[in-house]
């Protein structure tokens, strides 16, 4: 495998407007790709926006959502690809020919589909459909797979991923600034965001603390790290609907280290270049030879009833991460 150079964005969507976002993926794609990258990721649902989804009826999720690879989208991403010469991965709602629902990722480049993964654990409407399966892919000779935010917080995902063969996994979020049972979570104030060029500190402040990216570090780092996975990370910034999402996008080594962060309140990307030694060189590659499965195989494999203990983002204010 060669070096891969990949771009991880963060840009403020607009809810259902899908014109608009894509003319923010194609800016972003494009910028990306005159820096050299070969690869550009983008958040969750960043095609059609997220948290507005929780209000949405079925039908009205069925005429925001499309059939892949056939929908506008991926035929727009797919002519941005091209266009840019550039690999992108992105997020929508995704419909089959039941009219069943699902939170799907795509990897598009300048031939077309590459991959789609539906998202195991979706909850913001309930209408949605779990995925079944996990999805490995290649860029450029590097096993790729996609996990998409809550499915990373069950550990056995990445894992398995991992065993898989990825040695890259994106990890497309909307995610952090919510409330939830861990102390020091919260919503971010809305105003903090529109007075952003006057007062950058106090949001800094909020965005880095226990609400945003202080909580990001308490586990991000480890599943890279525990796997010896590059890890993608894809978060929007700005308001989402009604809540304000603090960006962080970041890449990290399979060391466990940040190559790069976007930091900015804007429309961005950051870059790293990932090289295939660190795969082997890092700690994670001899936890994963020195597994004993005989010991916990049954364990980890034994049958239970999954719960999913998840409250619909209504106007109560509820959300977990």
């Amino acid at each position: 495998m060669k070096n891969l150079k990949i771009a991880t964005a963060q840009f403020e969507n607009k809810s259902g407007d899908k014109n608009y976002n894509l003319s923010v993926i194609e800016k972003l794609s494009q910028k990306a790709a005159n820096e050299g990258c070969d690869v550009i990721s983008f958040h969750e649902c960043s095609i059609t926006g997220y948290t507005f989804a929780r209000h949405l009826s079925k039908e009205q999720m069925l005429d925001l959502a499309e059939i892949i690879p056939t929908g506008e989208s991926i035929l727009k991403l797919t002519q941005i690809a091209k266009n840019n010469d550039i690999v992108i991965l992105a997020g929508l709602f995704e419909k089959d020919e039941n009219d069943n629902l699902f939170k799907a990722y795509v990897c598009v480049d300048k031939n077309g589909l590459v991959a789609k993964y539906r998202k195991l654990h979706p909850f913001i409407n309930p209408y949605l459909t779990p995925g079944d399966r996990y999805c490995i892919f290649e860029i450029k000779g590097w096993k790729c797979g996609i996990l998409i935010c809550y499915d990373n917080n069950i550990i056995e995902n990445v894992r398995a991923t991992k065993l898989l063969g990825a040695d890259i996994i994106f990890m497309p979020h909307v995610t952090m600034c919510t409330p939830s049972t861990r102390p020091g979570a919260g919503f971010v104030a809305p105003e903090l965001w529109e007075n952003r060029e006057a007062d950058p500190t106090s949001l800094r402040l909020e965005f880095d603390g226990m609400k945003g990216r202080d909580w990001l570090m308490k586990w991000l780092p480890a599943r890279a790290y525990d796997n010896a996975i590059y890890a993608v990370f894809s978060n929007p910034i700005g308001m989402d609907d009604d809540q304000l999402k603090n960006g962080c996008s970041m890449i990290i080594d399979p060391f466990g280290d940040i190559l790069a962060e976007c930091r900015s309140f804007d429309d961005s990307f950051s870059t790293a270049i990932l090289t295939p030694e660190k795969c082997n060189q890092a700690g994670g590659s001899r936890y994963i030879k020195a597994r004993r499965p005989e010991l916990y195989r049954d364990i980890i494999g034994q049958n239970h009833e999954s719960e999913q203990n998840v409250v619909w983002l209504n106007s109560d204010k509820k959300n977990i991460n």
